[in-house]
């Protein structure tokens, strides 16, 4: 309490030491090779969600689907779903209680909000369409194939870096 009798609330917590979050991700990697002996990766989880999604709506569908059929009546039931639900509860409850959970539209003082809802919506939908069209996502990629010092991971996180100094020319001034 303060001297006119209210309560300050404290500020957000500091973020955690990034070389220590890298080591603690290394050692999840590590964790995951050992016990189910395969990687981490999200685009899975949330492909099978969908699939489950659909699979309520036109369950025949889903089943002669070439692509979504190959995994059964219980798409759900695969480790990836569950890492990407924990990966969701884990950030939400970290926010929590680390006093970060504001929300709010992130968006440059000139931008449209209507604008950034829609480029947001479009870039979400082809980083999940590529991230499926390619079989993995750029954390299953940087992750999983980095670790395991894979050529084509390697040129991947390469190629993404580049690719994103090259796009923000293009949307530089939508934050400024």
């Amino acid at each position: 309490m303060n001297g006119n009798g209210s309560s300050r609330s404290a500020g957000p917590k500091p973020y955690m030491n990034p070389y220590l979050a890298g080591v603690v991700l290394g050692l999840t990697l590590l964790a995951s090779f050992l016990v189910l002996g395969v990687g981490l990766g999200a685009s899975a989880g949330i492909a099978r969600l969908g699939a489950s999604l659909q699979g309520c709506i036109m369950p025949g569908h889903v089943q002669a689907s070439e692509y979504f059929g190959s995994w059964g009546k219980a798409p759900l039931r695969y480790y990836l779903v569950y890492m990407f639900a924990g990966t969701l509860l884990g950030g939400l409850v970290s926010a929590v209680v680390s006093r970060r959970v504001q929300p709010q539209l992130e968006r440059g003082p000139t931008a449209p909000r209507g604008l950034r809802i829609l480029l947001a919506l479009v870039g979400g939908v082809v980083v999940g369409f590529a991230s499926r069209l390619a079989s993995g996502c750029t954390s299953g990629q940087a992750l999983t194939g980095g670790a395991m010092l894979a050529t084509g991971s390697l040129l991947f996180l390469v190629s993404v870096f580049a690719g994103g100094y090259a796009t923000a020319y293009f949307v530089r001034r939508q934050w400024q």
